[in-house]
């Protein structure tokens, strides 16, 4: 569990002395004064002499401070087995000289007030226990059985402050029991509290059928300490205070991404998946398939070889191993294989805090690195919606702490707003997936949607998502003028713009091949204008040729007509041009 870490003792600080109580070190910030008394009370049942054992046996064990526990009500052998449930073993302790338990026999028709009364024996009897151990902490359990047969109020108070002084004067740690008045707003006697330097209340309630301890500082001189009521518990391992303090913003994020198993899905969280280590809120209503998305992520998880936690409080273990097996997803082999734990309870079964602790312990001893809840939202048949809220943060916050990555499913009433949650831990989660059911064309059809995914890109799409055999498998919704259509109605509407988008392909289809006829035509066309035209240039150019040559002929003869009648040709030329001149 996160916690506060207590200020070293400094010469201008109380000093104070570690209780080795899960929770109660934290908050009153270090533990209980040293070398003064602290007063415990409350009703019977409420946990004061296991508090106080408790308190003796970790100094013993933890911080090598011995205890003198002095009962005026149990035997030693009585309180040895009374705790011996929690781990505790008395017998072996008081053998080591760890702990001294000294049982103080008091029977009340056997009192009798001769005199003036006082505190001597006992004064006597507290100091060679303590010394014979060299004892550093001691309990007085409890006031009642020790006073309760004095009428004389002015010398119980008298005597009450002077076993106060005595207790402080001998620079022991002390816790002192007492009973609750009956009117429940103070001690019994009305004293203990002024003359304590801590006092802590314990209560025992009922609420609705549910039992739950709470626990309140109720005062603590020379320091500051929690000052609300704190639920604890009481198990085998001792008790555990879960204090509001231990919710704290000191985790670490993670730049790891996991994928959640779909690979749709972490197409639209930026195509990566999620943030590892982050807490991931699922919410839809009944049916839209919360446990299925949950299950995909533990299958993806267990093949990566990580350890998983399921915590169902709607089904048992077999039936979501045989349900999921409907959509492709076998979970067996991993749980055969110790990757998968699946622990089941009925939300009714504890109260709130008991619930919290025996997930705390579970992780603790499981060390998973994916945790599913499903549902958060069935907290709320046990306590209020503000006491499961306190509880589901405390929980995100200890598998923050601890980079556990965290899918919280939570049953979305149809009637009410799907954006909000009856445990109201919207605002805590780092990614928001809402499934709901999407109603038309006389079907229901699931959509899923993005609220928001912290620190990275994400989709804004609404998608349609649909199991198979197979797994999930999401597909794009038609969003159009009417709305959005899933189902058969999208269906239609694919199977309508195929059919447009076929007409369409036949009519470009058409024009192309028309065109690409014209072409053909005008390309046979220019074909033959260039044959013909290459033919007239032919014929032309023989002509032109045939002329050059017969013009060199022509000329030939008369150079040899020139030279015949011994004449220059040019003028042989020339004469024959005008005699043929003047002849005609």
């Amino acid at each position: 569990m996160p916690t506060l870490k207590a200020k070293k003792n400094s010469p201008d600080t109380l000093k104070k002395s570690p209780t080795g109580i899960q929770g109660l070190d934290e908050i009153t910030f270090g533990g209980l004064p040293t070398g003064r008394p602290t007063f415990v009370y409350g009703s019977a049942g409420c946990g004061k002499t296991l508090l106080s054992m408790e308190f003796l046996v970790r100094g013993a064990m933890q911080y090598k401070e011995p205890g003198l526990f002095m009962a005026f009500e149990e035997t030693a052998d009585e309180l040895t087995n009374n705790v011996a449930s929690l781990g505790f073993d008395l017998a072996d302790l008081e053998r080591r000289k760890k702990i001294l338990i000294d049982h103080v026999h008091i029977e009340r028709s056997e009192i009798e007030e001769t005199g003036e009364y006082d505190l001597e024996g006992l004064f006597i009897r507290l100091e060679y226990a303590i010394d014979s151990i060299g004892a550093k902490r001691v309990v007085l359990d409890t006031l009642e059985a020790l006073f309760g047969g004095l009428s004389n109020a002015t010398i119980l108070r008298a005597e009450l402050r002077r076993l106060f002084r005595w207790l402080k004067a001998k620079g022991v740690t002390v816790i002192i029991t007492g009973e609750r008045s009956p009117n429940g707003t103070t001690s019994r006697h009305g004293l203990e509290e002024y003359v304590s330097d801590c006092v802590i209340l314990l209560d025992h309630r009922v609420n609705d059928q549910t039992s739950t301890r709470r626990l309140r500082v109720v005062k603590y001189r020379g320091t500051r300490h929690g000052t609300n009521e704190y639920p604890f518990l009481i198990d085998e391992k001792g008790i555990s205070v879960l204090p509001v303090t231990s919710m704290s913003l000191e985790h670490k994020a993670m730049t790891e991404r996991v994928s959640s198993g779909i690979p749709s899905l972490d197409a639209m969280l930026g195509g990566k998946g999620f943030f590892r280590g982050t807490s991931i809120l699922i919410s839809g209503t009944a049916g839209t398939g919360k446990t299925s998305f949950s299950a995909k992520f533990v299958e993806s998880a267990c093949r990566r070889g990580e350890r998983a936690l399921f915590f169902s409080f709607e089904e048992s273990e077999s039936q979501i191993i045989r349900n999921m097996r409907s959509i492709g997803v076998d979970l067996q082999p991993w749980v055969t294989k110790g990757l998968l734990k699946v622990h089941v309870a009925r939300p009714m079964a504890h109260g709130l805090e008991m619930h919290l602790l025996t997930m705390h312990n579970f992780i603790s001893e499981f060390k998973p690195a994916v945790v599913v809840v499903d549902p958060i939202s069935t907290f709320t048949s046990v306590g209020s919606p503000l006491d499961a809220q306190i509880m589901v943060t405390r929980l995100i916050d200890f598998l923050k702490f601890n980079g556990i990555t965290a899918i919280l499913n939570d049953l979305s009433s149809p009637d009410g707003n799907l954006e909000k949650t009856d445990v109201g831990i919207s605002s805590l989660a780092d990614t928001w997936i809402m499934l709901e059911t999407i109603q038309s064309s006389g079907e229901r059809n699931r959509g899923l949607h993005i609220l928001k995914s912290r620190g990275m890109e994400h989709s804004n799409q609404i998608r349609e998502y649909i199991f198979t055999a197979q797994g999930i498998d999401m597909v794009d919704v038609y969003v159009g003028s009417g709305g959005v259509l899933t189902g058969s109605a999208r269906l239609a509407q694919e199977a309508k713009e195929e059919a447009e988008a076929l007409m369409q392909r036949q009519e470009t289809e058409h024009h192309q091949l028309d065109l690409e006829r014209r072409r053909r035509v005008m390309e046979a066309q220019i074909a033959v204008l260039r044959d013909t035209f290459e033919a007239g240039r032919a014929e032309s150019d023989k002509l032109i040729e045939q002329g050059k040559i017969l013009e060199g002929r022509v000329n030939d003869n008369r150079t040899m007509m020139a030279r015949s009648r011994k004449a220059k040709p040019e003028l042989a030329i020339g004469t024959g041009n005008r005699k043929r001149k003047g002849a005609r």
